[in-house]
């Protein structure tokens, strides 16, 4: 199934366009009104703080993107919204002129990201868009909705895998995802980051997932009796019965499931698995998979519920839990622990009036706040087909790091002391951004799923597991270029300076004044 844009059907007649920030909307009009709006610019969407404690995310939602911004204009329904809004004094917030222009308005500009699946690191851009101001200004809201859930839920997802080895995972998340939209991007994005299965059947549709999933308790509260439940259920589904063992009493589930298997062997089928969905799982799968092997279901296998996250896996793991599939939901599709990616979204240069690129910074009293300048993209250098370190460098400015040099350095955005030195031998380098949209219009072909989560899987070992530990994780060498370094110092020194003569001004004007008879200025 094509991976198309993220329309449930619940909001009809309501256009897609419209979903941004109104502010976004008024500094369009603000950059078409001063003459700024056709300025080429360039921005970056990053993140700083990794979530769940962790050291990386897993890119997600880039495609979805994509999908909207296709599909992106303002119909005469949005325009008549719009020209119906007013600001405080009544008067209309958006002039006619702007309306009109917004009309025939499609995005012109180009995007370059990191493929779905790719392991990221903070301060690296994942994102990188170039085109007249007002275009790159008007998509920032719908871009990082949809790429920081995404990478989000991907990321927990992948560390869900991680925690559960070899065995499968099942994501379970729908009923209590944030809403059908919501649930639909946390399937996606939770398969992207390495879950086997959903649940979700809509996903499953759009994104041709595999969708996997067993009964619940009121199938068998329906029934006179829990053998009654689990028999029809099994006559029904005689190669596809999974059992739910936990509506009474669990040990008593399991012997009742144990004589549906019976049952199934006797037509020449078997009893696939039972599920877990409370209680003690550490207790109850060992006496599950002991009243089963005892029975003859040595292969029949052991699933397991119930608000399931990577840390309880890994604590029912080194208590010998005999389980070998792991539904997780609720912790999952909504991120449970950590809701929400900080993704930013910045301004990195700007077309001056004569027609120069113009370098921007956002500054901070704190280094690893300040924004990057240029025009940035990632070098992943390679050795021996392990991952050991990741350059951003600005293509505006300087080369992109070589093997041609002796060595590379990597510098920490948050600690200028952290530095890591790599010689160049053996290594290879890889340039992490790929285009996406070209002077508007859509390249290269769309990734399934599928493909997406086999680059998560792929890389994620292609890197030293230390970084991906629970606890403590490894900081993987992550950072600026010398270069890219040096230019953004500077450009943080002389705005520092700017500012320190100005404050500077200010201060004597008011000790002019202090001084000053009375009446003067008058």
């Amino acid at each position: 199934m094509p991976d198309d844009d993220v329309n449930t059907g619940i909001y009809p007649g309501t256009s897609q366009a419209l979903a941004t920030d109104l502010y976004q909307l008024t500094m369009a009009r603000g950059y078409f009104s001063t003459g700024l709006s056709e300025r080429q610019s360039i921005f970056h969407m990053f993140y700083r703080t990794p979530p769940f404690g962790g050291r990386y995310v897993v890119a997600a939602g880039l495609q979805s993107f994509g999908d909207w911004l296709e599909n992106h204009c303002f119909n005469s329904d949005d325009l008549d919204y719009l020209s119906s809004l007013t600001g405080r004094d009544g008067s209309p917030l958006f002039a006619k002129d702007f309306l009109t222009y917004l009309g025939s308005w499609r995005f012109r500009g180009s995007i370059e990201a990191v493929p779905e699946g790719t392991i990221i690191f903070p301060h690296e851009p994942m994102v990188r868009v170039r085109g007249p101001l007002l275009d790159c200004q008007i998509i920032e809201t719908t871009l990082l909705n949809l790429m920081n859930y995404q990478t989000l839920v991907a990321t927990k997802a992948s560390r869900v895998k991680m925690a559960a080895g070899s065995d499968e995972v099942l994501e379970f998340g729908l009923r209590r995802a944030h809403g059908l939209d919501g649930g639909l991007s946390a399937s996606r994005a939770a398969y992207i980051g390495g879950v086997d299965a959903t649940s979700n059947v809509l996903a499953g549709a759009r994104f041709a997932i595999p969708v996997r999933g067993t009964h619940a308790h009121s199938w068998v509260m329906a029934f006179d009796s829990e053998p009654q439940a689990f028999e029809a259920y099994s006559d029904l589904f005689p190669h596809n019965s999974v059992l739910l063992v936990d509506t009474y009493n669990t040990l008593d589930g399991v012997r009742n499931a144990i004589e549906a298997g019976h049952r199934l062997r006797e037509r020449g089928s078997d009893l696939m698995g039972i599920r877990l969905d409370s209680g003690d799982l550490a207790y109850l799968s060992s006496q599950a998979r002991a009243l089963l092997d005892e029975h003859g279901f040595t292969e029949t296998r052991i699933v397991a519920s119930n608000d399931l996250d990577e840390r309880l896996i890994i604590s029912l793991k080194s208590q010998g839990a005999p389980i070998d599939i792991w539904g997780v939901g609720t912790k999952l599709a909504t991120a449970f622990d950590e809701p929400a990616l900080g993704g930013v979204y910045k301004l990195a240069a700007i077309e001056n009036r004569d027609g120069e690129t113009v370098e921007r910074i956002k500054l901070s009293e704190q280094a690893a706040k300040s924004s990057l300048p240029g025009c940035l993209d990632i070098a992943r250098i390679k050795q021996n087909d392990i991952n050991v370190g990741d350059v951003i460098f600005d293509t505006l400015t300087e080369e992109p790091p070589s093997v041609r040099e002796k060595v590379i350095t990597i510098i920490s955005p948050e600690d200028p002391w952290r530095r890591k030195i790599i010689p160049t031998k053996n290594l290879t380098i890889e340039r992490l951004l790929t285009p996406l949209i070209d002077g508007g219009r859509r390249v290269g072909e769309k990734e399934s799923v599928a493909a997406m989560r086999a680059r998560t899987l792929a890389g994620i070992a292609g890197f030293d597991r230390a970084i991906f530990r629970f606890e403590n994780p490894h900081v993987y060498p992550a950072g600026l270029s010398q270069d890219l370094f040096d230019h953004r110092e500077e450009m943080r020194i002389h705005e520092f300076e700017i500012i320190k003569q100005r404050l500077s001004a200010m201060d004597n004007n008011g000790q002019s004044n202090h001084n000053s008879k009375p009446g003067a200025g008058k």
